[in-house]
């Protein structure tokens, strides 16, 4: 085919040359470290620039699991009042309701709010000890359930819970800046 070595040469430059144009077109910013977002996700842009050698699909199937492990970890960020506000938002919801229409599913939501409440508390930056109260209520209704969670028991504790919901809900309003 080629009878000169510039012209094998050309043709085995040729892809290395298109891959860093590329690469180099695709690098973002140097002076502020942006880079651009791109549709395509880390695997499946690491996979289309592999190409067909082993060790460079190794490599990029590394480089592209790196990426999506930092891109989880970025996700798992310290969470901010506005967890507080929306389950606080969530057990609000439930104020209006009672158990005339579904009794069963009425008390589990309130007891499953009470509990994404505490979840949300114990997780605020401002720590547990920033809503002593409302904790230790939650507390006292998990420990007068013993884990058990049925409708027959949730039924025999309605009084307990829904008081705590209320008695949330009050101090939750005399504290506005705890959750807005």
């Amino acid at each position: 085919m080629f009878t000169s070595r510039r012209g094998m040469t050309a043709l085995l430059a040729a892809p290395i040359a298109a891959a860093l144009l590329i690469s180099c077109s695709a690098g973002g910013d140097a002076s502020t470290g942006a880079t651009p977002t791109s549709t395509a996700s880390p695997v499946a842009t690491a996979e289309a620039s592999a190409g067909s050698g082993a060790e460079a699909g190794a490599d990029a199937g590394t480089d592209a699991g790196a990426s999506a492990e930092a891109e989880a970890d970025g996700d798992q960020q310290t969470p901010g009042p506005e967890l507080v506000r929306d389950a606080f938002a969530g057990l609000q919801a439930t104020l209006d309701d009672s158990c005339a229409t579904d009794c069963a599913y009425f008390l589990g939501r309130v007891h499953e709010e009470l509990e994404g409440l505490d979840r949300a508390m114990k997780a605020d930056p401002k720590g547990p000890g920033h809503f002593p109260e409302p904790i230790a209520w939650i507390e006292k209704l998990r420990t007068t359930l013993a884990g058990d969670t049925t409708y027959p028991n949730l039924k025999k504790h309605q009084t307990l819970l829904i008081g705590t919901r209320d008695r949330i809900n009050t101090w939750m309003q005399d504290h506005p800046d705890d959750y807005r």
